[in-house]
């Protein structure tokens, strides 16, 4: 690539384009995960949706692939490329918010954080990402599974429209009014069909003030509380979001010495709604007698910042996202029986965690969107995070044991926001789905420019590949 081409590219940008020779590159370049150590050609920091533009028009024009950073939690790198062109959105972060339509626009580039603190201001929230830095973009064009989905459903079933920058360049609105198709395809296909640089969320009247918070027995009362908390949520109200996880007990001043440094089972609660009334409902949870307890009145901003300890950038990491369509006594003995000690390969950071999803997922019809399975009760998600790459091969083969041993409770499907292999699309949409995401890939974007995250590829390309 000539340094005359890149300096027609900055010609036509407002943001910045940087290259390996400035003092910047390596902190454009590098994500969450550590593992990820790709160097694309060039980063252009983009400043607004014409950058986008002029960004696409000039990885078409030199045929480069082309990544898409919004918060570059990517575990599995599809925020960054080698060789080719990195759009970083992340200057397109402005949250403007109507808090009489109770409707929120956000830049493609906005982290979750940013976003909850500009909602709250006015006791206004949709479902968002459970670790503040990450970037609204994927998440949502995921699926986006937050802590209030239990009760208002996933971030792309609150999403109303979307600025969407095509293959060809051209800028269009996505909506049930608008490019109705392509609407359809970003809620859950994730970045196959454009750049979202601009997304409009629904809101939800919550907070400031919310009834959340972890509370942790030894691990040793594992199989008792997870048959207990199983119980209770299960005829629950989908005001009560929460989840099960097995982790390492941090060496802070609340834990008791005797667990500091140990495996624990925890239990997260989050009341959607007034915390007067979520303390009653919460209650039956804190009776089964924590050797911790900080489930309590907070900030919603608080609780949503709760896990970020656990989710520190240049740390090297591994998960999976498996629906389970029942927690079973014998599916609760495999979790507790492999849990601890895949958590200790990788300790502190690890955790192995299963989410109850919650009828506010589950009641949208499964066609209303590309996401899919929305009929699974429960999400298994063992995360593993650790420092040293002498490790990879070691924890990495703990986690996908653990998930193995897990297969046989769960449906078969992937959540791909959570999936690192790219081998489970399929099984992310089924094939009825996936053929008709196909199509619309035909349409969108026919030559598969965006190709770098959990592809669907294009009918012709599958040709082409096949006969190659």
């Amino acid at each position: 690539m000539s340094k005359l081409s890149i300096e027609a590219l900055r010609e036509r940008m407002q943001g910045r384009v940087v290259v390996p020779e400035d003092a910047d590159y390596d902190e454009a370049r590098t994500v969450f995960n550590a593992m990820i150590d790709k160097r694309p050609a060039l980063v252009a920091r983009c400043a607004s949706t014409a950058d986008v533009v002029a960004s696409v028009g000039f990885a078409r024009e030199l045929g480069l692939p082309v990544a898409v950073r919004s918060g570059g939690h990517s575990i599995a790198g599809w925020s960054v490329c080698e060789g080719g062109l990195l759009i970083d959105l992340r200057g397109l972060n402005k949250v403007v918010v109507d808090p009489t339509s109770k409707r929120a626009r956000a830049g493609g580039g906005t982290l979750w954080g940013e976003f909850d603190e500009a909602t709250q201001a006015h006791a206004l929230h949709t479902p968002g990402g459970r670790v503040t830095t990450t970037g609204i973009g994927g998440f949502t064009t995921g699926g986006g599974y937050g802590w209030t989905s239990s009760k208002y459903g996933l971030a792309c079933d609150n999403l109303v429209s979307a600025e969407v920058v095509l293959a060809d360049g051209s800028v269009v609105t996505a909506s049930e009014n608008e490019h109705a198709d392509l609407f359809w395809g970003i809620r859950g296909g994730g970045g196959n069909f454009g750049i979202v640089t601009e997304f409009e969320f629904r809101l939800h009247e919550l907070g400031p003030m919310v009834l959340g918070g972890l509370a942790i027995w030894p691990i040793e009362s594992a199989p008792r509380i997870l048959r207990a908390w199983r119980d209770y949520i299960e005829p629950a109200a989908d005001e009560l979001s929460t989840a099960a996880a097995i982790v390492t007990a941090p060496p802070e001043e609340f834990v008791p010495d005797q667990l500091k440094g140990q495996r624990v089972v925890g239990l997260v609660a989050l009341y959607v709604g007034d915390p007067a009334v979520g303390a009653g409902v919460v209650q039956p949870l804190k009776d089964l007698g924590p050797a911790v307890d900080l489930i309590q009145p907070m900030p919603y901003t608080a609780f949503q910042a709760f896990l970020d300890p656990l989710a520190p950038k240049g740390f090297r990491g591994y998960f999976r996202g498996e629906y389970m369509n029942g927690l079973s006594d014998e599916a609760i003995d495999t979790f507790v029986a492999h849990a601890p000690a895949t958590a200790a390969a990788a300790a502190p950071l690890s955790q192995m965690i299963i989410f109850r999803i919650g009828q506010g997922v589950t009641a949208v019809p499964d066609e209303a969107t590309a996401f899919s399975h929305r009929d699974a009760a429960y999400l298994f998600h063992p995360i593993s995070a650790w420092a040293e790459r002498r490790d990879d091969d070691r924890v990495i083969a703990a986690n996908r044991a653990f998930a193995a041993a897990m297969r046989p409770f769960g449906t078969g499907a992937a959540y791909l926001n959570f999936t690192v292999e790219t081998d489970r699309v399929r099984d992310a949409f089924g094939e009825r789905k996936y053929e008709r995401l196909v199509a619309l890939k035909n349409r969108y974007d026919p030559d598969n420019l965006f190709r770098l995250n959990q592809n669907i590829r294009p009918a012709r390309r599958r040709d082409e590949q096949a006969i190659a």
